[in-house]
């Protein structure tokens, strides 16, 4: 279980977030949706420190055992790295390094971070690869690569840290149309694998295909949550309707 408690960030006397609360369970695929503006890449950023919470908690724990806990108004450097540890970010622009290649992306993190030996960590890079559908382009560079292939790297890069929480930013935005489905069918897959993430996405068939709840966020606040049949088919606040009304798939309810 991860619980993220009472999380809020205010930007230049603007209320962004504004005590957000979210509870994962191991397996969980949490989509957080919403409009543009609403919060949603602050809150995925603040879950690992990328953007400083003004206040907030987050816990780690298993079988009603607190792992590790933090509490954003006083986190320390140890606890930020910690979490870090523990967490793995996947960005909308793929972050990779132009001068190594995609099995030195990929090895980065492990042999630098986690301090595993380069033997053990190609080992592990190359199976993560492999399930991305990578495995014939190992030796290329980002610059040869497409960009969904380059986003299946960043994908990979994330999960071979073996993350508790795998953190999804907006991962097919800057894809043209044709690269998406190939990006999002790695997601699938890691999913189906148990990895525990939250998904921050505009794409609302892929939300209701791949997630397990359904957070929408608007100015700054989670105003319907539940499961995607239940939010998407049922939603209950007139401002989820009018957010689904230009789906074509749900805008008709």
């Amino acid at each position: 279980m991860i619980k993220i408690s009472k999380l809020s960030k205010t930007f230049s006397g603007e209320k962004v977030l504004d005590n957000l609360s979210v509870d994962i369970n191991a397996r969980d695929v949490i989509a957080i949706i919403g409009s543009s503006g609403a919060g949603k890449s602050t809150f995925l950023r603040s879950i690992n420190y990328l953007v400083e919470p003004d206040s907030g908690f987050i816990t780690f724990g298993h079988e009603h055992k607190v792992d590790f806990e933090a509490d954003f108004a006083t986190i320390t450097k140890g606890q930020i790295l910690e979490l870090r540890r523990r967490t793995a970010m996947v960005f909308q622009q793929f972050n990779l390094f132009e001068r190594r290649t995609v099995l030195q992306n990929v090895m980065e993190g492990l042999t630098q971070v986690k301090k595993i030996s380069k033997h053990e960590a190609e080992a592990m890079a190359r199976k993560e690869l492999t399930t991305v559908g990578l495995d014939d382009r190992l030796d290329y560079y980002p610059k040869f690569l497409s960009g969904g292939q380059k986003q299946r790297v960043g994908i990979a890069r994330a999960l071979a840290m073996k993350p508790e929480l795998l953190l999804l930013d907006e991962p097919t935005s800057a894809l043209d149309p044709e690269l998406v489905g190939e990006v999002q069918a790695s997601i699938i897959t890691a999913a189906a694998q148990g990895q525990t993430m939250i998904l921050v996405s505009h794409e609302m068939d892929f939300v209701y295909e791949v997630a397990t709840k359904v957070y929408f966020l608007d100015q700054g606040q989670m105003i319907e949550s539940g499961s995607p049949d239940e939010v998407f088919n049922h939603p209950k606040t007139a401002r989820m309707k009018q957010f689904l009304s230009r789906n074509k798939r749900f805008g008709s309810l």
